[in-house]
């Protein structure tokens, strides 16, 4: 990376510019990009998994559901990784504005693929998603931060009011898509108009890509809003380091885009991709990646003894990030499956998809996080607010509680079709309640909302300025190694059964919190403060 210093993402608004709910006129723009891409996102991941193993002639893959859940954790795992370069590629070379611009294209045109019939377009579908994303989601956050000068005290209030897009987005997006996707009612209007049932996947992908394009549009239309945010990029002055970054630049799209087309080369010429083997070099690529940058930041960028002392603190919370993110991203693969094969999807006698249940989570976060803000400011002042990593642990603490609440829903499920052989329980469940599956998301979003936001904003507070950009980079790659150990949990799930599962997972949660919790103390005085 060149040695020269990012520059602002561009002039800030002035601080007058209160014209959306209090703020710069801008926020409203990336607040409304930010919710339709989101909702492209969620709403598709929704029903991935389940799409996959569908069987052929219900307009699925009919791919085991060991290989569906890999490769969905494959691509959450990419998404995440790709933001790194994406972030750079920006910076460097195309400004922060059109980086989101080019993002949202891929983007739309990924879901246009996915859109269309057949497994070819449908991975380069995933592939231009993948590639979409990590040039649009690092970028458009970025520039939320440009649009207030460093001493406006509306910028924190205003990162809130545009997570809170984020999770508008995802909320909505799993009942809309899920619909399409697996209604009945929709599919015989299909069938009523001459068209087969399965052809509801295909509007349900269609779908995702109209709102990625409302996104498209409403970045444009708001683009006049943003000033100069974002527009230009950190171009090197010494042609040295601005050389060095295009070497680095071809290096990026040589692995970026080679590795996909030599995997798609070695598909037609008849080779055997094992998904599984794929993606453990992946992740065996990830933790190497993570061990040299924490080798670099601690033998080589850290500066003092406190320098390398914080990027200690950070190695523990990149464990707590990934263990963390291992078991709660099984939303979008186990419990998908679970929800789908295992879970009476009705309340009140209403049918409702099984993909819906991917809106429970960011529905939560919109009613928990107000609570969660006031807690941890009277906490602040009364001088009683827990260390980050303190958090951490009983974060972990609420995750393994909500695997363990899976257990009755295993036991009704196990034990439903023994009973019903029986004449004294001629009523039992051959699927188990929704209420396991509710007060799982619900302490699944206390975990998260004691880990994900209270380490973005302490990975940041510990790197020293000059690592900024790098430390962001580590949690985003802790989320990408949490992703992928997600998707291969249904392969776990296969070889230990369900109910060891879920309680192996909730042991692993547990001892994962007591080792937090026991480092806090150790961590608090070696860095001489909470953290």
């Amino acid at each position: 990376m060149a040695d020269t210093p990012n520059p602002p993402a561009g002039k800030p608004p002035k601080t007058n510019d209160n014209a959306f709910f209090g703020h710069p006129r801008g926020l409203s723009s990336l607040f409304f990009t930010e919710m339709w891409e989101r909702f492209s996102y969620y709403g598709m991941r929704a029903i991935l998994v389940i799409f996959l193993k569908t069987a052929v002639d219900e307009g699925g893959f009919g791919w085991d559901k060991a290989d569906a859940s890999t490769l969905v954790g494959i691509y959450m795992s990419l998404v995440y990784l790709m933001s790194l370069p994406g972030g750079w590629i920006a910076d460097r070379f195309l400004g922060q504005r059109k980086a989101v611009l080019y993002g949202g294209t891929l983007i739309t045109f990924g879901h246009v693929c996915l859109a269309m019939p057949g497994q070819p377009v449908f991975f380069a579908g995933l592939g231009f998603i993948i590639m979409g994303t990590g040039l649009l989601k690092p970028n458009v956050s970025a520039m939320v931060g440009g649009l207030y000068s460093p001493e406006d005290a509306r910028r924190n209030a205003g990162y809130a009011i545009y997570y809170m897009g984020i999770n508008l987005g995802a909320t909505f997006a799993p009942t809309v898509i899920g619909t399409l996707a697996q209604n009945e009612g929709f599919r015989n209007l299909l069938v009523d108009i001459g068209l087969p049932a399965h052809a509801a996947w295909h509007f349900a992908f269609g779908a995702a890509a109209v709102c990625m394009f409302f996104g498209l549009v409403t970045f444009v239309m708001g683009w006049k809003r943003l000033g100069t945010v974002g527009m230009s990029p950190a171009v090197p002055d010494s042609p040295k380091d601005a050389a060095r970054d295009r070497k680095i630049l071809a290096a990026i799209l040589a692995v970026v885009l080679g590795v996909p087309m030599a995997l798609a080369v070695a598909h037609v010429a008849g080779a055997e991709l094992d998904l599984q083997t794929i993606g453990d070099v992946l992740s065996l690529a990830m933790i190497a990646i993570a061990l040299v940058l924490f080798v670099v930041m601690y033998f080589v960028m850290a500066r003092d003894l406190d320098e390398r002392r914080r990027v200690i603190a950070m190695m523990v919370l990149f464990f707590g990030c990934v263990s963390f993110f291992a078991i709660f991203d099984q939303a979008a693969t186990t419990l998908t499956i679970f929800a789908d094969e295992h879970t009476n999807n009705s309340v009140f006698g209403i049918a409702f998809p099984s993909s819906w249940w991917q809106f429970v989570n960011p529905a939560f976060i919109l009613l928990l996080s107000p609570f969660f803000g006031v807690l941890w400011i009277r906490m602040a002042k009364k001088g009683t607010e827990p260390a980050a990593t303190t958090k951490f642990g009983i974060g972990m603490i609420f995750t393994a509680i909500s695997f363990l609440v899976m257990l009755p829903a295993i036991h009704e499920v196990l034990i439903g079709p023994i009973l019903a052989a029986t004449k004294d329980h001629p009523a039992v469940f051959e699927r188990s309640s929704p209420l396991w599956l509710l007060l799982l998301y619900f302490f699944s979003t206390l975990g998260e909302l004691l880990i994900s936001p209270v380490g973005l904003s302490s990975m940041s507070t510990l790197a020293p300025a000059r690592m900024g950009g790098m430390v962001m980079g580590v949690w985003f790659l802790a989320i990408s190694i949490g992703d992928y150990i997600a998707g291969r949990a249904e392969s776990i799930s296969t070889s230990l059964g369900p109910t060891n599962f879920f309680l192996y997972f909730a042991l692993f949660a547990l001892a994962v919190a007591v080792i937090l919790l026991a480092l806090s103390r150790p961590i608090t005085r070696l860095l001489g403060r909470k953290t």
